[in-house]
């Protein structure tokens, strides 16, 4: 069976609010009108998580990642879709064209306001990828702060879009990685619901 893929639009390097303004606007919301985001909007809000700069000859990450080694895997979860987002082509590969929104609410609790969001992002890890240079104990630490940093990108891109937001850390991670029919290697690390503020 075919893969269906999406090519997202390609990602606005600049905007009309500042980083300052984003920073002092940034707050944990629960409560979302329901609403679908335009493909441009989910598109950068993938691209402020995992997406790709270039910086000269380099290609890094919106987000730092210890030695370059990207652990990171980012996927999206929207009324029509559950998507697996591929940064170096900003891509969104569709793994299944219904709503899980409801069944990671289940997952992560009853957390109600998860099923209003427009999109659930949910980061997750493939350890190995960090710990063949690292090892295990500081690897798992490099996970936790590249999730931090990438989450924190999500946020202020929400508000920088008109946006709200919310970081989600409680959840059975079991449960999601089976909505997401994660193999054995990876593992959700965070979640986030983003949306329009009801």
């Amino acid at each position: 069976m075919k893969t269906e893929t999406l090519q997202l639009p390609p990602p606005t390097l600049k905007g009309n609010l500042s980083l300052e303004e984003a920073l002092c606007r940034r707050r944990s919301t629960r409560a979302y009108r329901e609403e679908r985001l335009p493909d441009e909007v989910i598109g950068q809000l993938l691209w402020a998580a995992q997406g790709v700069v270039e910086q000269g000859e380099a290609t890094r990450r919106t987000a730092p990642s210890a030695g370059a080694r990207y652990p990171l895997e980012t996927y999206i979860a929207t009324a029509v879709l559950l998507g697996h987002y591929r940064p170096v082509r900003h891509t969104l590969r569709v793994l299944r064209r219904t709503d899980v929104r409801p069944e990671l609410e289940v997952a992560a609790l009853g957390q109600e306001f998860i099923h209003q969001a427009s999109a659930v992002i949910v980061l997750t890890s493939v350890a190995r990828r960090i710990e063949e240079r690292y090892g295990k104990s500081r690897g798992a630490r490099y996970i936790a702060m590249e999730a931090g940093h990438a989450a924190q990108n999500v946020m202020l891109q929400a508000v920088a879009l008109g946006l709200a937001s919310v970081p989600i850390g409680a959840f059975r991670d079991a449960h999601v990685a089976e909505i997401l029919k994660l193999g054995p290697d990876e593992r959700p690390i965070y979640m986030l619901a983003v949306g329009r503020a009801a």
